[in-house]
């Protein structure tokens, strides 16, 4: 039987012998001919083996090492009933090892352990190392695939039920870590620029926003085996997209942008960018957050800032109802792209969609919405359509252009907004939908749950917006005081 007491043995005997023995077998002429491949996956097995036998070790010294006290007063307990080498489990991704450590206990109240707080072990059995493992891997596949990753890729095994736990407990900590950041105030000329956007999350029905989730019910197809056209299958959730991030000035002209003279300088590039998602709160709660950052950014409101949306109307009516709240100005640019889509939608009601006169069409009337003409452009087009005596039906994409460029003509005015260098497209928000949302949530046949998608979704947006390396040490202090809060006022009576 093995000897128990760690007093009378080194605690890195078998990791040494370990070592030795996988050097001997290195040398033998079975590996001395083997394919390099063999004798990679040989010292991979066996290399994590050595590895645990290392940390089991070190956390036997460790055992060897602890105080021993008489007693140990937490408030007006005093645990008087000491147990050495209690043992626990702990999952690493070098496999299983145990954690031997003294107890204290007094009846009523739950025993402490001492050595657990300095090792800030976590309520369950896996490590930091797994958890780490774990939060890159959920937030590039699924739970499914995860797991298998992890049981691929180190000396261990988390079933998928536990992947989903630990991102859940993973991701708890997203908006305090945000909120308690220090201020970030930069005075260097550049835009601070705000934009959001929203994104469909296939759920399970009892996930679905109430509203929804009643219209599914109550909705009847026609066809049981597809959708007929029109139908709506009333199976997502919106989530909101949001980022913030500083840009330099770039100022240019219309032609700069469609024209011969298309400037060949690239457009500076976003700097300090955070981006992130939410499924869970609303889109005005997404927005509120939006505004706060900025506002931990530059809380005098020193710089620029710019609002860049892509025109829903509903967003657009709660950005400005967050900045009635705070009460600040600041201009709102709509997304240039949108306002082509519209212009190429148009000009097909009077050219064929693969002529040259449609592009000369598009391009004329784009330099003029980006002069700041956007009313004339309107009004233009639907004269044009009365000239050729166009029906309601052959004209509707050109009213439609028409009126969306009434509508959001205050938000048009790029003549003044490339004077001021700011930037008039949402590449930045629609790549971060396609990252945050389509990427991960949209894979085939996935049906989320609201917590495993919100968890998920904050992992992504730590990582895309390179803060999990601080993130995570937040994480673990904010764990310690969790599942520690008085080991620091914990008083210790020393054995004579």
């Amino acid at each position: 039987m093995k000897d128990t007491n760690l007093e009378n043995q080194d605690p890195f005997f078998e990791a040494k012998n370990c070592f030795d023995g996988l050097i001997t077998a290195l040398c033998t002429e079975k590996w001395l001919h083997a394919e390099h491949g063999d004798v990679e996956q040989f010292v991979h097995k066996d290399g994590f083996e050595l590895l645990r036998l290392l940390l089991q070790g070190h956390l036997d010294e460790r055992s060897r090492q602890e105080p021993d006290f008489d007693a140990v007063r937490q408030g007006t307990h005093e645990h008087t009933h000491k147990r050495k080498n209690c043992s626990r489990q702990l999952k690493t991704i070098f496999g299983e090892v145990q954690v031997r450590r003294k107890s204290y206990s007094v009846g009523g109240v739950d025993s402490l352990f001492p050595q657990d707080a300095e090792l800030n072990l976590s309520v369950d059995q896996y490590s930091d190392g797994l958890r780490r493992q774990i939060a890159f891997s959920v937030s590039e596949q699924s739970f499914d695939k995860a797991s298998e990753g992890i049981s691929r890729n180190t000396a261990t095994t988390v079933a998928k039920r536990q992947v989903e736990d630990i991102t859940r407990h993973l991701s708890q900590d997203f908006d305090e870590f945000y909120e308690s950041r220090p201020l970030q105030v930069a005075d260097n000329g550049n835009h601070l620029v705000l934009t959001c956007d929203g994104k469909g999350v296939v759920m399970r029905q009892a996930d679905l926003r109430p509203d929804t989730q009643k219209a599914a019910k109550a909705g009847k197809h026609k066809k049981q085996t597809r959708l007929s056209k029109g139908e709506k299958r009333y199976r997502k959730r919106m989530a909101t997209v949001a980022s913030i991030y500083d840009i330099a000035p770039h100022i240019r002209s219309a032609s700069s942008i469609i024209g011969s003279d298309k400037e060949k300088s690239q457009s500076p590039k976003p700097n300090n960018k955070r981006v992130w998602a939410s499924v869970e709160k609303t889109s005005r709660e997404v927005i509120e957050q939006m505004f706060s950052e900025a506002r931990r950014r530059d809380p005098n409101h020193r710089r620029e800032w710019v609002v860049l949306v892509d025109g829903q109307p509903e967003q657009l009516k709660q950005i400005r109802q967050v900045m009635k709240k705070y009460n600040i100005s600041v201009p709102i640019v709509l997304d240039f792209i949108h306002v082509l889509e519209y212009l190429w939608k148009a000009a097909y009601c009077f050219f064929d969609e693969s002529s040259q006169q449609a592009e000369d069409w598009v391009k004329e009337r784009a330099l003029k919405v980006l002069a700041g003409e956007a009313s004339q452009v309107a009004a233009g087009i639907r004269r044009s359509c009365t000239k050729r005596n166009l029906n309601s039906k052959e004209r509707r994409n050109a009213d439609k252009c028409s009126d969306y460029l009434l509508k959001y003509k205050s938000y048009l005015q790029y003549d003044q907004f490339l004077a001021a260098g700011y930037p008039i497209a949402t590449g930045v928000i629609e790549g971060a939908c396609r990252y945050l949302i389509k990427d991960r949530m949209d894979i085939t046949g996935a049906r989320w749950g609201l917590e495993g998608a919100e968890a998920v979704l904050k992992l992504r947006a730590i990582i895309s917006s390179k803060d999990f390396e601080e993130y995570f040490d937040f994480h673990k202090r904010k764990e310690r005081d969790r599942n520690y809060p008085f080991y620091d006022q914990v008083a210790y009576k020393m054995a004579a």
